[in-house]
C-alpha cells in the first residue's frame, strides 16, 4: 500500500509512466546539490531514490542531509544525456512545486547517504559508534536490504512449513533454568521472593514436550537467551528457526530441513540442488580440520603419522603429524612465513612449522634439514606437491593438529581470494560423537554433568542404532543420532534424535554424572511427561542469524540484527546493562534471605 496520508507514490514507483501527472513523495533529503539558480535533492524512502529539482533557492536553501521532507510535484523525463542508468528512477524526475520539512536532523555523527554507499569517501565509523547510532547505521541501503532479506526469509520458511502441515507455536521465555551446555540469565521472581525464571537457551524441553502433547510437525522463531564468554560472532540474545517432528527418524528430518534450506534461498533467487551432499564427522575433522568445513574449495589435510614414523625429526614424533598444500608458496618471503607463525601463536600454537619446493625440486624451510634423505626425497608426492608449492604442517594431539591445519586451509583460501560470498557450498555433517571429555581447553561449553563426559550436544540426544545397548560402557567411542547443517564453513544449524525411552535417558544421565535426585530437580517435569506416552521424536535448529548473515555475505551476525549486542554483551545505543536503583533491587527480592523470615 503506498497510497498514505504523507505519499501518493513510493520513490521507485515514479516511472516513465507518470510522466506528467503530479505526485507526493515523503522521505530524507538523502544529498542536495546546487547548480546555480536550481538545486537537486535525491529523496530516499525504503524502496530507493527519486531525483528532486527545486527552481527556488530559497526552498532548497534550508535543506540538509536526512532532513524529513514531503515534496510534491510534477513528473517529467530527464533531459537528453542526463539519465542515470544506476538508478531504478534514472529517466525520470520530479519537479517540485511545494516542499514542506516534516523534521530536520541535527548535523551526522556519519554519513548514510545512499549515493556514497560505494564510494571511498564513505568512511563509517567504528562498531561501537554505528551501535549508539543505529537508528542511522540501519538507514544505509546495505542494512536495509540485510532487514528485508531476514523477514523474505522467514516469510519463505514459514510457508514452507506450512505446506508440509507444521504448526508455529509460542513457547515461554521464563521458564526453570536447565542444563544445557551453557550459563542461563536468570530473572528474579518478585511474587516468590528468593526463586528465580531462567531465560531458555533453546526450547529444547518445551518443543519435547510438545511431541507427547500430540503437537506432530512444531516449528518457531524462536528468541533463545546464552550468558557466554563473549566472541565476535556471538550475541547474548539470538534467534533460531526450531522444528520437531513425531514419529521420524533423522532421514525424515534431513529431508525435511532441505526443503526449508530450498525455500528459503529461493526467496532471495538462489537454487539449491537437493539432496544436500554429507560428510561424517570423522571424516570432516581427517580432511579439513573441523566440523564445519568450507567445500567452497578442496586442498584437503594431508595425514603424514605413517610417513613420519621413524622420523629423526622430535617435533614429528608425535600421535599425529598433518600438512596443509599453500599452492605457490615457495615464492613467499621469510617474513611473511615468520607472520605466519604470529599467527598461529595467536590461535594457542607454538608455531607452524614448513617446507617450500623451489622450481627444480629442492626442498628449502627451517624443516628440511631435520628430515632424513628418504624423508626429503619423497615428500613433494605425499602432499601432493609441486615445484614452487610450499607446506604447512602441524603435529600433537589429533584434534589440535586437525583444528590448527584447518584454519590454515581456510586463512590460505581467503588470502587467494576462493571464498566467494554468493557461491553456497552446503553439507551435512553426521555421525557425531555422543558425549565429549569435560577437561578439554578448547572447549567453553559449560559441562551439562558432574563426569568427565558431557553432552556433544545435550543430554536428550538418542545414541545411535550400534550404540544403544553399550554407550555407557565406551563412553569414548559411542556415537549419536546427530547431524549438522553447514553452509561455506559456518554451522548454520543442527539437531538429533531425541530420547523418547525413559530407561535410555537414565543410563545418559548416569554417565554425565547426572543422579536421578538432580534429574528429577532439573528437567524432572520432562521426565515424568515421557512415562505418559511419548512418540519417537527428532528435529533440528536453525541459527536464524547466521542463516540470514551468510545468504546476506555480511561478514557479522551483527550486521543482519536490528540492534544487536557489541562486546561484552553491551548495548551503546540503550547503555544496557545497567545498574538498577535500591528501590528496584528490594523490591525485586534478589537478596532475599529465607532465615530472615523465619526469625
Amino acid at each position: 500500500m503506498s497510497q498514505t496520508a504523507y505519499r501518493t507514490h513510493h520513490a521507485t514507483e515514479v516511472t516513465e509512466a507518470l510522466v506528467g501527472q503530479k505526485v507526493t513523495l515523503s522521505g530524507w533529503v538523502d544529498r542536495r546539490r546546487d547548480h546555480g539558480g536550481v538545486a537537486f535533492i535525491d529523496l530516499r524512502d525504503s524502496t530507493g531514490l527519486v531525483q528532486v529539482v527545486i527552481y527556488d533557492e530559497e526552498v532548497a536553501r534550508p535543506l540538509r542531509s536526512e532532513f524529513v521532507i514531503q515534496v510534491t510535484g510534477e513528473v517529467r523525463l530527464r533531459p537528453d544525456g542526463n539519465e542515470n542508468t544506476h538508478l531504478a528512477t534514472g529517466k525520470i524526475e520530479v519537479v517540485a512545486e511545494n516542499i514542506d520539512i516534516l523534521a530536520k536532523s541535527d548535523a551526522l555523527p556519519f554519513q548514510v547517504s545512499t549515493a556514497l554507499e560505494n564510494e571511498s569517501e564513505n568512511k563509517l565509523p567504528g562498531e561501537d559508534v554505528r551501535l549508539k547510532y543505529r537508528y542511522l547505521d540501519l538507514r544505509r541501503p546495505s542494512m536495509q536490504h540485510n532487514l528485508k532479506l531476514r523477514s523474505d526469509m522467514a516469510k519463505a520458511a514459514r510457508h514452507a512449513l506450512e505446506d508440509m502441515d507444521f504448526t508455529e507455536v509460542e513457547t515461554p521465555t521464563f521458564i526453570k533454568s536447565t542444563p544445557e551446555g551453557a550459563r542461563d540469565f536468570v530473572v528474579p521472581a518478585r511474587l516468590v521472593p528468593g526463586s528465580w525464571y531462567a531465560l531458555p537457551q533453546s526450547p529444547q524441553l518445551l518443543k519435547q514436550l510438545l511431541m507427547v502433547s500430540g503437537v506432530e510437525r512444531y516449528y518457531q522463531l524462536a528468541r533463545c537467551y546464552r550468558d557466554e564468554d563473549f566472541r565476535a560472532d556471538r550475541q547474548p540474545e539470538f534467534t533460531q528457526l526450531d522444528m520437531e517432528m513425531a514419529f521420524v527418524d533423522q532421514e525424515d528430518v534431513m529431508a525435511m530441513a532441505e526443503k526449508v534450506i530450498a525455500a528459503i534461498w529461493k526467496s532471495a533467487g538462489y537454487e539449491v540442488t537437493l539432496p544436500l551432499p554429507r560428510i561424517t564427522w570423522q571424516d570432516a575433522m581427517d580432511k579439513y580440520g573441523s566440523d564445519k568445513p568450507d567445500l567452497r574449495f578442496g586442498n584437503p589435510l594431508v595425514e603424514l603419522t605413517d610417513y613420519f614414523k621413524n622420523t629423526p625429526f622430535r617435533v614429528f614424533q608425535a600421535p599425529y603429524v598433518g600438512a596443509v598444500l599453500f599452492k605457490g608458496g615457495a615464492s613467499t618471503p621469510r617474513r611473511q612465513f615468520d607472520a605466519w607463525q604470529d599467527w598461529a601463536k595467536q590461535r594457542g600454537a607454538k608455531g607452524l612449522a614448513y617446507v617450500s619446493f623451489t622450481d627444480d625440486g629442492e626442498l628449502k624451510g627451517p624443516v628440511a634439514k631435520n628430515l632424513s634423505d628418504e624423508e626429503r626425497a619423497g615428500l613433494m608426492q605425499a602432499v601432493g606437491a609441486e615445484p614452487g608449492d610450499a607446506v604447512f604442517f602441524a603435529a600433537g594431539s589429533r584434534e589440535s593438529s586437525q583444528l590448527l591445519l584447518g584454519a590454515v586451509r581456510v586463512e590460505l583460501a581467503s588470502r587467494a581470494g576462493l571464498l566467494d560470498p554468493k557461491k553456497f557450498a552446503f553439507t551435512w555433517v553426521v555421525d557425531f560423537p555422543l558425549f565429549k571429555p569435560t577437561d578439554d581447553p578448547d572447549d567453553d561449553d559449560v559441562a551439562v554433568g558432574h563426569s568427565k563426559w558431557t553432552s556433544m550436544h545435550h543430554p536428550f540426544t538418542m545414541p545411535s542404532k550400534d550404540w544403544i545397548d553399550k554407550f555407557d560402557k565406551d563412553p569414548e567411542h559411542a556415537m549419536s543420532d546427530s547431524y549438522d547443517i553447514v553452509c561455506n564453513g559456518e554451522e548454520m544449524g543442527g539437531g538429533s534424535v531425541r530420547i523418547h525411552r525413559d530407561d535410555i535417558q537414565d543410563r545418559v544421565l548416569n554417565v554425565l554424572g547426572i543422579g536421578s535426585e538432580e534429574a528429577k530437580e532439573k528437567f524432572g517435569f520432562l521426565l515424568d511427561a515421557f512415562k505418559f506416552g511419548a512418540p519417537p521424536h527428532a528435529g533440528i535448529a536453525l541459527g536464524w542469524d547466521r542463516t540470514v548473515s551468510i545468504l546476506a555475505g555480511a561478514d557479522s551476525i551483527r550486521d543482519v540484527i536490528a540492534f544487536p549486542k557489541a562486546g561484552g554483551g553491551r548495548d551503546p545505543l540503550t547503555g544496557a546493562p545497567a545498574p538498577i536503583s535500591a528501590e528496584q533491587r528490594a523490591e525485586t527480592g534478589v537478596d532475599y534471605d529465607p532465615d530472615e523470615d523465619e526469625d
